[in-house]
């Protein structure tokens, strides 16, 4: 539904123009942007990634065990983590001890964790998956992200789903293996090249919190479900063991 609305409102530019009508079908206005090379609505400008971005948090491997001043309990979310983090399939982020003063690398509400290193032939690297406090609430330790990835935070809440589906559409469209590097058989995005040279629009004000309004309900849903699904996953391999060696039966 989210990407829905996405691709209605910011690819097809039919938001809803002062009359509540569909803009760009209802004879909105629409000028040339060489940044872009396309036509987008009057009065909305071009900006690169990095124009939306505030900072950024570099990954952490830490320890597999506690020892030294590595003492602080942390789940470790990897580049195989993220879909599973976006709802496609299971999260296997292994424990890990990190320094106590890495306290600044946990995420925290408002972040976005994206896969620096990795990707494949058909596969590039720059997936992203988000982190809200449905998110975290998934977790009973903090989060972190692997060296293979970093976190970035945005400067404005407003941005925060336009941000994202603006990305994955790029992903989607295989921009990002124009903007990959490789050392050591490895595949690393270019990031600070990708952030810099990408330009998406920037809508209106009004029109990003009304977006963000409006995906905000659907994500909050999605991440409540998801959260009912692990927790009806752990009593599933709880009960079944039992189930099967007769210690408990169904009537």
């Amino acid at each position: 539904m989210a990407k829905t609305l996405y691709d209605y409102w910011f690819v097809q530019f039919d938001f809803p123009d002062k009359e509540g009508k569909p803009y760009k079908s209802n004879g909105g206005k629409m000028v040339w942007n060489e940044k872009l090379k396309k036509r987008i609505p009057e009065g909305w400008m071009a900006k690169n990634l990095q124009d939306f971005i505030t900072s950024d948090k570099s990954g952490d491997w830490g320890k597999e065990n506690a020892e030294g001043n590595y003492t602080m309990k942390v789940k470790c979310i990897r580049g195989a983590d993220i879909n599973g983090l976006n709802g496609k399939g299971e999260i296997k982020a292994p424990l890990r001890y990190i320094l106590d003063k890495n306290e600044n690398k946990v995420l925290s509400n408002g972040d976005l964790v994206i896969e620096i290193s990795g990707g494949s032939p058909v596969q590039s690297t720059g997936r992203l998956a988000y982190i809200t406090n449905e998110v975290i609430n998934r977790f009973n330790n903090p989060l972190i992200c692997s060296n293979f990835c970093k976190a970035i935070s945005l400067k404005k809440q407003n941005h925060f789903f336009y941000f994202i589906y603006s990305w994955n559409r790029a992903y989607e469209n295989g921009i990002f293996f124009g903007f990959e590097g490789k050392t050591s058989g490895i595949k690393n995005l270019l990031f600070e090249t990708l952030v810099s040279h990408y330009h998406i629009p920037e809508p209106s004000e009004k029109l990003l919190n009304d977006f963000q309004s409006k995906t905000l309900l659907i994500e909050t849903l999605k991440q409540k479900i998801l959260l009912q699904i692990q927790q009806l996953a752990k009593l599933r391999d709880w009960l079944l063991p039992m189930l099967m060696n007769g210690q408990v039966t169904v009537e």
